[in-house]
């Protein structure tokens, strides 16, 4: 049967069994004031009893000393013993463990990162600069300190990772008339869309992404002004369509008010002329010049 190379991954975090330190601290007190008396008891009876409660009272001054450690609001200690992991410690305040327990603080607050910018090519091949802003938080103290390496790095690294995977999923902007998501045009469906990647990249190490969103976007320098020319020309003949559009529109209505009205009778060749006058009024750049006709339409 073959084995199963696959790294384990822990259950889940658990609550470590931790003793409040204002406890610890009134049986500190409580050594302090049996010295304090037995120094005093000792120089007035020189008894040499005294000077013994003293010097065996400092050990046990010193060991529940070292065991003191403080937990700040959305802080958590993972507690071990010898390399086994005993539970994290949520209560807030002066915390109590013993000594050889080991100790390691994880903060939950929310972090905000701000990802490099990363040149990734989109669905069409296109070179695209793109950068990312990522809320994150630690939801598993467990998981982040023992199934990663450096908790905060491979977030970093799954960002980057995540934002290529979605940006190559989708074209920068949408060049036909199809209705498809894109990464400029499309912003609250690919913020969910790498919302998602990254919960998913990032659940191995006990972590939740709250917020995620493109900060930048742009074509890469090689191909932004040749990208930028094209965005022209397409903005050139959309609105020369609706010109055009529009303007045939117009004709049709005034020659058919012509019509209605019997304003003007006109013939084939007439209409053809009156056509080509509307159209060129119409769809110019500049403003038409009239031209008197002193004569007919045949001379």
């Amino acid at each position: 049967m073959a084995e199963d190379d696959s790294p384990m991954t822990r259950s889940g975090e658990v609550p470590a069994h931790t003793m409040s330190g204002y406890k610890a601290l009134l049986v500190l007190l409580g050594l302090v004031v049996l010295d304090a008396g037995s120094m005093i008891a000792g120089g007035v009876m020189q008894a040499p009893l005294f000077g013994a409660i003293v010097v065996l009272t400092v050990p046990v001054f010193l060991f529940i000393l070292v065991g003191f450690y403080m937990i700040q609001p959305n802080q958590r200690a993972v507690i071990t013993l010898f390399g086994e992991y005993r539970g994290s410690d949520r209560t807030e305040g002066l915390r109590w463990r013993w000594p050889w327990m080991g100790r390691k603080k994880i903060s939950v607050r929310a972090h905000n990162i701000h990802s490099e910018r990363v040149k990734i090519n989109d669905l069409r091949g296109n070179p695209v600069d793109i950068a990312c802003n990522v809320v994150w938080r630690v939801r598993d103290t467990a998981q982040a300190v023992f199934d990663v390496d450096d908790y905060r790095q491979f977030v970093n690294i799954q960002i980057e990772a995540g934002l290529r995977t979605v940006g190559a999923r989708h074209p920068y902007d949408d060049m036909s008339d199809e209705d498809e998501t894109t990464l400029r045009g499309s912003a609250e469906v690919i913020s969910a869309e790498l919302r998602a990647e990254l919960n998913e990249r990032l659940e191995v190490a006990g972590i939740v992404v709250d917020e995620a969103g493109l900060t930048h976007l742009a074509y890469a320098q090689e191909i932004a002004g040749a990208m930028l020319r094209r965005q022209q020309a397409e903005a050139i003949i959309a609105a020369r369509t609706k010109i055009v559009m529009g303007a045939v529109s117009m004709v049709e209505d005034a020659l058919k008010k012509l019509g209605e009205d019997k304003i003007v009778e006109l013939d084939d060749e007439r209409r053809a002329a009156m056509v080509s006058n509307l159209m060129v009024v119409l769809c110019g750049d500049r403003e038409a010049q009239p031209v008197v006709n002193a004569g007919t339409l045949y001379q």
